[in-house]
């Protein structure tokens, strides 16, 4: 290493000097500022003000002095709405037509869209109660289907935003048979004027949830639970209430959630893994008891309620306000979307505020609605649980109006008149080759006015255009209340059968059988045909094994579940016993966690 090395003078110290260059340097100083200030008395006014630059303000280090930033203030929710106790109030029928007049109408306000076949669409959108020019306050795209759960497990009907899956996890698949694993007995029922509802029913899919280790150490679980990597079976049902079961044994992990009225959809948990719930009631009756339609926020941590939209709006045209879609949340947006039968679109902005390290989460929800009249039909109510690709939302009400909504600006993109009630959900699939939908109707109101069979139609339509790409028939037989057609979700094929569709169909030859068929997603040309003895209302649900074949399962109206192959049809194995079947089963690994009319639910190993 080299090291540079200097002699230094020693110089003798001159204080008069010194004082001599101190002098000069100040005064330096006070010309050169007077000079940037423009006050030097002979600089030229023009040239000082040309020159002067602005002042920038200087901020003292002092910490006493630096003024604390005001906190961004929590948003105020939107007031629920007070709840009625009046029995001639309550006492709503959903044959009840809808009214388009009132206070409320304000026919003046509605946009106009124009629809393909020249009727016309009118158009609101509310918030606080009136009617506005809307202004989006979030950019929401949703992402692709893999990307909607932050959360292992199954947490919204049919999986995700595109509605294509309800199976989670790995399993393999050797024996090809069903094992009743375990079986919960504790579900009750609901007599309500003309009905009863025992179990669960449609589309009354559990959610299967395995919680962090962080969030399930904050809930309300039992202790037996707290160390155990816990996938939890949430299970809302027609007895009105909701239950929570250990996946593996059937076991309760806490006590259930005492709402009192039936809840025939399936219910919603954060896809972020906060603890939230959500669902709503499918009838406002238990005996003679009557009470507010209800879609209901829990907190998963206590299970207190936290906030319920009621469905008895007076912003919607239609007084019946059952909830049986089930809704889904935008993760990045904090936001959810829920239909209702009372014929409205809910986009509800959370502002949640989850806090990890006390434990606590609140929300603050402010509501904005999407209502809209087709001039064509005056039929409305949405049962089925709406499907999203990016900013599209797509979504079929009792009268056959399809449609395509653009959820950041809340104007509707496409229309489709499907001809027919529909309650099966829009199923999304994106390829190389474009974007589409797949659906299928009922046979309901068209046979109410001919009073002879229909057909239920099975379509494919571009999701971005709203062009109609093939179509295939069914005659159905009709049934008053208890529709023939489509009423589960279509299963859509990947990996080894990724060009089939397949579809359920009730009541093709009598008011008990149906027709199960698997269709090309090309052509829409049969691959094959199967005759169901007994009509599934069930939506069926494909299974990979880890061997790379898939596997699917459904249940019937005999109670039966079966397992088969989607390739060909025909069945592998077959479980019987388990009464009506009209819930959609979910999956986590090798285990299939189903609901009955049995008031059982039941937990079957794929083996």
């Amino acid at each position: 290493m080299y090291r540079s090395s200097y002699r230094r003078r020693r110089r003798r110290f001159n204080p008069g000097k010194f004082m001599t260059f101190l002098l000069c340097v100040a005064v330096s100083v006070v010309v050169i500022t007077l000079a940037l200030q423009g006050k030097l008395p002979f600089m030229p006014e023009e040239l000082a003000a040309k020159d002067s630059p602005t002042p920038t303000p200087v901020q003292s280090e002092t910490p006493e002095s630096t003024p604390n930033p005001e906190p961004t203030p929590w948003p105020t929710p939107e007031p629920m709405a007070e709840e009625s106790t009046d029995p001639a109030v309550l006492n709503t029928s959903w044959q009840d037509p809808a009214v388009f007049t009132g206070a409320m109408a304000y026919a003046d306000r509605a946009k106009t869209f124009n629809k393909s076949d020249g009727s016309t669409l009118s158009y609101w959108v509310f918030e606080n109660g009136k009617p506005v020019e809307y202004v989006p306050k979030d950019k929401i795209i949703f992402g692709p289907s893999q990307d909607y759960s932050d959360v292992k497990g199954i947490t919204a009907f049919r999986g995700n935003n595109y509605r294509d899956s309800a199976a989670y996890g790995t399993r393999s698949i050797s024996q090809k048979k069903l094992e009743i694993a375990w079986t919960y007995s504790g579900l009750g029922a609901i007599s309500a004027e003309g009905s009863y509802w025992p179990g669960t029913g449609w589309t009354g899919q559990p959610l299967l949830v395995n919680w962090s280790e962080s969030v399930r150490n904050m809930m309300n679980i039992k202790d037996e639970f707290k160390d155990k990597d816990l996938v939890e079976v949430i299970y809302p049902a027609l007895d009105g209430n909701i239950y929570f079961l250990d996946l593996e044994t059937g076991k309760p992990t806490r006590d259930k959630i005492e709402v009192g009225f039936p809840m025939k959809g399936t219910g919603l948990v954060d896809p972020r893994g906060y603890p939230l719930f959500f669902t709503g009631m499918g009838l406002n009756e238990n005996g003679s008891k009557l009470t507010e339609f209800k879609y209901m926020m829990f907190s998963l941590i206590d299970q207190s309620l936290l906030y319920s939209v009621i469905g008895r709006d007076p912003v919607a045209f239609r007084k019946w306000g059952a909830f049986d879609s089930s809704g889904l949340i935008d993760k990045n947006s904090d936001t959810l979307f829920e239909a209702a039968e009372n014929g409205l679109i809910y986009r509800i902005k959370l502002n949640t505020n989850f806090n990890r390290e006390e434990g606590t989460i609140a929300i603050s929800p402010q509501l904005t609605k999407y209502r809209y009249r087709d001039s064509s039909q005056d039929e409305l109510g949405i049962e089925n649980s709406p499907a999203f690709y990016k900013n599209f939302m797509y979504f079929c009400d009792n009268g056959g109006l399809f449609q395509c909504l653009d959820i950041n600006t809340m104007k509707p993109v496409w229309t489709y008149n499907v001809g027919d009630d529909t309650d099966a959900t829009t199923v999304i699939e994106e390829t190389n080759e474009g974007v589409f939908l797949y659906t299928a109707n009922q046979v309901d109101k068209r046979s109410q006015e001919s009073k002879s069979d229909e057909n239920c139609n099975i379509r494919k339509f571009n999701a971005l255009t709203g062009e109609l790409i093939w179509q295939k028939n069914y005659k159905c037989k009709y049934n008053f209340y208890i529709n023939g057609g489509a009423l589960a979700t279509p299963l859509i094929g990947k990996d080894d059968i990724n060009d089939l569709i397949i579809f359920s169909i009730c009541f093709t030859g009598t008011t008990s059988d149906g027709t199960m068929v698997a269709l090309d997603k090309k052509t829409g040309e049969e691959v094959w045909v199967r005759k169901l003895d007994a009509y599934s209302w069930s939506s069926p649900v494909a299974i990979k094994s880890s061997e790379g074949k898939t596997y699917a399962i459904f249940c019937d109206f005999a109670g039966q579940m079966h397992l088969f192959d989607p390739r060909t049809g025909k069945d592998l194995y077959t479980l019987s016993g388990l009464k009506n079947v009209e819930s959609s089963p979910a999956v986590y690994d090798d285990m299939i966690v189903v609901g009955t009319y049995a008031q059982k639910i039941f937990g079957i190993r794929i083996k």
